[in-house]
C-alpha cells in the first residue's frame, strides 16, 4: 500500500520529537522486508544492489553493467511489496539512465505502490578519472538531484544520498526530505568492505552535511549510513556525536544478520553429536 509523502513526514517528526530515532533499511528479498517490518523500521527501501547482497556479491554489483537497475528494482517490487502492509517502502532509482523516460517511469513506481525514491545506483560512489569523465559527458550527480526534484514534484518521499556538503545543498535546494549521509561501503562480514573511515573521522563529515543541508531548509531530516557505521553500536556513537535524526542501513539489515544467523544455526547443528547405539 502506497502512503502518502505528508502522513510519512508526519509519522517521522513525530518520532523525532519523542526523541526515537527513524530507522531505514534496505530489502533485497520479501523475507527481508517481511522481517524488516516486525522489528518496527520506518522505512524500507529496496534497490538493485539487495539483489546482488543477498546473492553473496558485494554492494557494488550495483554499480556495475549487470542488468539494469531500474527494470530489476521493479522486478523486485513484486516481491517486497506484497510482503508488507505498513511500512512505506522507497525504490531506487538509478538517475543517470539515460534511457529512462522520467517522468513516466516515476509514474510507474507510484503505480506499483512505492511511496518514494533514493539516488541508487548513485556516481557519488565513484571517483577519480572516471568519475570525472561521467560527469564531463552528461552522466553526473546533477542528475540524481534532477530526478529526486521531479518525484519531489510528484509528491514522491525522497531521500537522498549525498556525500558531501555541495551535494547536501542541491538536494535539499531540490526538495529532499531525508538527506542519507553516505560514508561508503559499509564494512564487516564475508562481502563487506575492509577499506573505510573510522567512526570518529565520519562525524565530521556527518555533521557538515547535516548543517549544509540545514543551511537551506532547517526541516530537512539526516540520516548516516555506511563505511564503519554497520552495527546498532556504531549506530549509537553516531547519534551520540552528530546532529542527526536516526540511520540507515542495508547491509547491516539483512546481509549482516543474515550471515551470523545462519552461521550460527548450522554451527549448531553440525556441533550434534549422534549417540552411542548398541
Amino acid at each position: 500500500m502506497r502512503h502518502d509523502r505528508q502522513t510519512i513526514l508526519n509519522r517521522l517528526r513525530s518520532k523525532i520529537a519523542s526523541r526515537r530515532p527513524i530507522i531505514g533499511g534496505g530489502a533485497g528479498t520479501g523475507i527481508s522486508a517481511k522481517c524488516e517490518e516486525a522489528g518496527e523500521i520506518d522505512l524500507i527501501v529496496i534497490y538493485n544492489s539487495g539483489r546482488f547482497r543477498m546473492a553473496g556479491r558485494g554492494s557494488l554489483s550495483g554499480l556495475l553493467p549487470l542488468g539494469n537497475a531500474n527494470e530489476i528494482v521493479k522486478e523486485m517490487a513484486r516481491e517486497v511489496l506484497t510482503a508488507v502492509t505498513r511500512t512505506p517502502v522507497i525504490a531506487g532509482v538509478c538517475g543517470v539512465d539515460p534511457f529512462m523516460i522520467r517522468d513516466h517511469f516515476l509514474r510507474e513506481l507510484i503505480a506499483l505502490g512505492f511511496s518514494g525514491i533514493q539516488n541508487f545506483p548513485t556516481v557519488g560512489l565513484i571517483d577519480g578519472t572516471f568519475r570525472a569523465n561521467l560527469e564531463e559527458t552528461g552522466m553526473g550527480y546533477d542528475l540524481e538531484v534532477d530526478c529526486v526534484a521531479a518525484a519531489h514534484q510528484l509528491d514522491l518521499l525522497t531521500t537522498p544520498y549525498v556525500f558531501d556538503v555541495d551535494q547536501a545543498k542541491a538536494m535539499t535546494e531540490a526538495g529532499a526530505d531525508i538527506l542519507v549521509a553516505h560514508m561508503g561501503l559499509t564494512t564487516g562480514g564475508a562481502i563487506g568492505a575492509g577499506t573505510a573511515n573510522t567512526l570518529e573521522q565520519c562525524v565530521d563529515r556527518v555533521n557538515a552535511i547535516a548543517d549544509a543541508g540545514r543551511s537551506v531548509r532547517d526541516d530537512v531530516i539526516v540520516l548516516c549510513h555506511g563505511g564503519p557505521i554497520s552495527m546498532p553500536d556504531d549506530a549509537r556513537f553516531m547519534l551520540q556525536r552528530c546532529d542527526i535524526h536516526g540511520f540507515y542501513g542495508a547491509s547491516s539489515m539483512e546481509r549482516l544478520p543474515t550471515e551470523t544467523a545462519i552461521r550460527d544455526q548450522v554451527s549448531e547443528f553440525v556441533r550434534l553429536e549422534l549417540p552411542e547405539r548398541n
